[in-house]
């Protein structure tokens, strides 16, 4: 491999809301334990990434900056590369982050009262977004049957009909589950949301990150919506730079655009982070080198995950991972409710996941374990869970 993925950074005194996180549960913490929780990498970053913000930081004054031409050229060009999806730069909007957008856009686009749908269990902040802005939360829980995921359309035509109904918050790749959708599953979904005139926010942050034998379809390339589609996209998961803080909203609806630009404005959300837009430019045209390792390595990280939990663990069943670096574990034959499971891994095994629970609705009995760290550190959070459950049982 021409790039590093086995170095680990300590990210112990850095004020990493990962590993701070992990001593606030546990003080008294084994040397050398390294969290599985937050959706960043504990990968070094992409050296093209790294000499380009050195170079930029020695030419440019840190000012108020906007995104430039280049910046959007470099945005759309990945887009149409990597995802075949040709996208109008006048629609992008820029955000601090896909979760700020997903509350400002909750905000822009409904009233206090109004009815938003998600399909649990799902990424925890798309209860928030719904709840701060006064709406309430309606669930079209996806269905688990045979250790798979799918999405029960007979109930989200349903509720989409209810006219309380006003937007549906979706996730594409699925986190926490890791199901890619299909052209088909996309088409229907967002079929169902234009006949009963419900708007989608299409959460796609993790959209780059896709295992073999899988393609991620941009929701807009799955048929004919119009303006009734939104579609959320950042750098930060693929190239690990979620405290660049810099997303690109897409709203092809040009009152869409004036609303979500108002919200910003309410709320002064407006020049974003110089380094941001540069970290986010340069991963765009320097990084897919680094992007293609890390899919490889996440891909083996979870086949020897997969592998270890058959062989010494088999009553914890790993769901199929599709897309995103996220392992979600069926871990319901142990036996244990919330509380108890999370006290063996947070206590006993010294694995610190993020909770099932906190996805929602058929989240308990589940973990959510991050891959995209060095093997040997994977190893290590493998033995001493296999040392905790077999002393627990």
């Amino acid at each position: 491999m021409k790039y590093d993925f086995e170095t680990l950074i300590d990210r112990s005194r850095c004020g990493s809301g990962k590993w701070d996180g992990m001593r606030e549960k546990k003080a008294d913490l084994t040397p050398g334990v390294v969290p599985f929780s937050v959706a960043d990498m504990e990968f070094k970053n992409a050296p093209e990434i790294v000499a380009g913000l050195k170079e930029y930081l020695d030419t440019h004054i840190l000012g108020y900056t906007h995104p430039t031409e280049a910046y959007y050229a470099a945005v759309c060009s990945w887009i149409k590369e990597q995802h075949g999806w040709t996208v109008d730069p006048a629609h992008i909007v820029c955000s601090p982050g896909v979760v700020p957008a997903l509350f400002m856009l909750v905000a822009a686009l409904c009233e206090a009262g109004d009815g938003i749908i998600v399909m649990p269990p799902v990424y925890y902040p798309f209860y928030g977004a719904v709840k701060t802005n006064g709406c309430h939360v309606k669930t079209c829980p996806l269905v688990y049957e045979n250790g798979a995921y799918s999405i029960n359309f007979e109930l989200l035509e349903k509720v989409a009909s209810e006219s309380d109904s006003k937007l549906l918050i979706f996730c594409s790749p699925h986190n926490p589950v890791g199901r890619v959708w299909s052209p088909e599953e996309l088409h229907r979904v967002g079929e169902i949301c234009l006949r009963h005139g419900v708007k989608i926010i299409s959460d796609e942050i993790h959209w780059d990150i896709v295992m073999p034998g899988h393609t991620h379809t941009p929701f807009p390339m799955a048929g004919e919506f119009g303006d009734n589609l939104i579609v959320c996209t950042a750098p930060s998961k693929t190239f690990n730079l979620a405290a660049m803080q810099t997303s690109n909203i897409i709203l092809p609806g040009e009152e869409d655009r004036k609303k979500f630009l108002a919200i910003k404005e309410k709320y002064c959300v407006e020049s974003m982070n110089a380094l941001g837009f540069e970290a986010c430019r340069l991963a765009y045209t320097l990084g897919k080198g680094w992007m293609e390792e890390m899919l490889q390595v996440i891909w083996d990280n979870f086949k020897f995950a997969s592998a270890y939990l058959k062989e010494r663990l088999p009553m914890i069943k790993p769901i199929e991972l599709q897309g995103t670096y996220l392992m979600w574990l069926d871990c319901t034959a142990l036996g244990k409710n919330s509380k108890e499971l999370e006290e063996l891994m947070v206590q006993k095994a010294e694995l610190f996941l993020d909770e099932g629970y906190i996805f929602g609705e058929g989240g308990e009995g589940f973990e959510r374990l991050n891959l995209a760290c060095p093997k040997w550190v994977l190893k290590a959070g493998l033995e001493r869970l296999e040392q905790a459950v077999k002393a627990s049982c």
